[in-house]
């Protein structure tokens, strides 16, 4: 059975593009005149764009191959049905891997975590005079024509992404493993095994994994040649303007990464990189301080938007265990187990205010208020409500604290994306501070 290795592959076939958002268009543009044809597919029809349940499908059943976009689950009955008709379906990241020098590409893969250390691994090849560009879910896809692939690629893979790959990057780093997309994959199982599906690919990467309980307990899942990190890198973190023990891992696997694809030692790359730590910058929406009221009391605000899942927000309340808090929460529902969370929050022992937000926090307020805690619950209708109250819980308790948004939860609820969520708290604790100011 035909089976395309790269985009040249392609040259007369009928491709289908389905999904025409970042991922698809780029897939476009990359394409070409070399196809036959091209047919695009979107939920949302536009011009030369088949809507998929008015006439799409039929559409990509023509073709030869699909690129799918990584939004639409690999197992739903439509993906089935075209596969079953003989047309390949797979995505154009995977025909990229297929077809660059593999040993030039770092992937990153976790359930938390991996935008900081595709960051950090980025950063770390620069400071030594590496090139390095980071792609994925930061900046563009490396198969877009205006991609700079002449140096080292730092690939950030989601679930989504990892389930379409089957050539492996030279080197992939694992940073967490948790819960997350149950509405995707189906399951939490296979959720760890679509997320560690990329290190099981075909070729033999070098794998570094976090060393953490459920990356040890599914070690069966992994591929490749596994090397299990638990170095704590505590003060090159401090350096870098990144905060908690789950970025201090990420350091050390960062260092690890760079270390094997380059003559640097371990020991020779830190040193370098504490040299020139403040040229870090830290991304947005990671556990990201942006503003402080002076006080009294000293109030930080700390944006965590890009905790779209439990495992980011536990990590955040582990690095404020001992700080008075007012943790926003809550979004989208997408079938998540939020225990744990429920669990760590009804044992804290700092004063904390919990604000909830939409369909998840409707569901943490219900398991909260079955717990006897000295919780303060609070329902809030927006992000305006959630900052002010949060603030004003702090200002009433008159000691430092911290107004936390880590929701835990996807924005699709009430935002287009979790950027749109991040900049609406910003907006709103910027409003406070210049009345405070004033």
């Amino acid at each position: 059975m035909f089976r395309p290795t790269g985009f040249n592959d392609l040259a007369g076939k009928r491709v289908g593009i389905w999904g025409h958002g970042v991922e698809g268009r780029a897939s476009i543009r990359r394409l070409g005149d070399t196809p036959s044809s091209v047919v695009v597919v979107d939920d949302t029809p536009d011009d030369g764009v088949i809507a998929t349940h008015g006439g799409g499908l039929e559409a990509l059943a023509s073709c030869d191959v699909v690129l799918k976009s990584p939004g639409i689950p690999r197992r739903q009955p439509d993906v089935v049905a075209l596969e079953e008709r003989g047309v390949v379906v797979t995505s154009a990241l995977n025909l990229w891997l297929a077809s660059t020098s593999r040993e030039r590409v770092i992937a990153v893969t976790g359930t938390k975590g991996k935008s900081t250390t595709t960051s950090l691994i980025t950063f770390f090849l620069n400071v030594i005079g590496e090139h390095a560009t980071s792609a994925g879910n930061i900046g563009l896809p490396p198969y877009d024509v205006d991609f700079d692939d002449s140096g080292y690629v730092v690939l950030e893979v989601s679930s989504f992404q990892a389930v379409d790959i089957e050539f492996s990057p030279g080197v992939i780093v694992v940073t967490s493993l948790g819960s997350d997309h149950l509405d995707w994959h189906g399951s939490t199982e296979q959720y760890h095994r679509d997320k560690l599906s990329l290190t099981r690919a075909e070729g033999t990467p070098i794998v570094f994994v976090s060393d953490q309980p459920l990356l040890r307990e599914s070690a069966s899942l992994l591929g490749g040649e596994v090397h299990f990190v638990g170095d704590l890198e505590v003060d090159l973190t401090s350096a870098l303007g990144l905060l908690g023990a789950h970025n201090e891992r990420n350091v050390a696997l960062a260092l690890h990464a760079v270390s094997q694809v380059t003559r640097f030692s371990y020991d020779e790359l830190r040193e370098i990189v504490r040299r020139r730590a403040n040229e870090f910058e830290t991304l947005r929406g990671r556990f990201s301080l942006i503003g402080i009221s002076v006080g009294p009391p000293v109030i930080r605000f700390i944006d965590d938007g890009l905790a779209t899942s439990p495992l980011p927000t536990l990590a955040a309340l582990a690095t404020l265990r001992d700080d008075v808090v007012a943790i926003i929460l809550g979004g989208y529902d997408r079938g998540v187990d939020y225990q744990a969370l429920v669990d760590e929050l009804a044992n804290r022992t700092s004063p904390t205010c919990i604000l909830t937000l939409g369909p998840v926090g409707d569901r943490i307020y219900s398991a909260l208020l079955n717990e006897s805690t000295d919780l303060v619950l609070t329902k809030c209708v927006d992000i305006e409500e959630a900052v002010q109250k949060g603030y004003d819980y702090l200002a009433i308790v008159d000691e430092p604290g911290v107004v936390l948004l880590s929701p835990a939860a996807p924005s699709f609820d009430a935002y287009k994306n979790w950027q749109e969520r991040s900049a609406d708290f910003e907006k709103n604790v910027q409003v406070i501070l210049s009345k405070v100011r004033n």
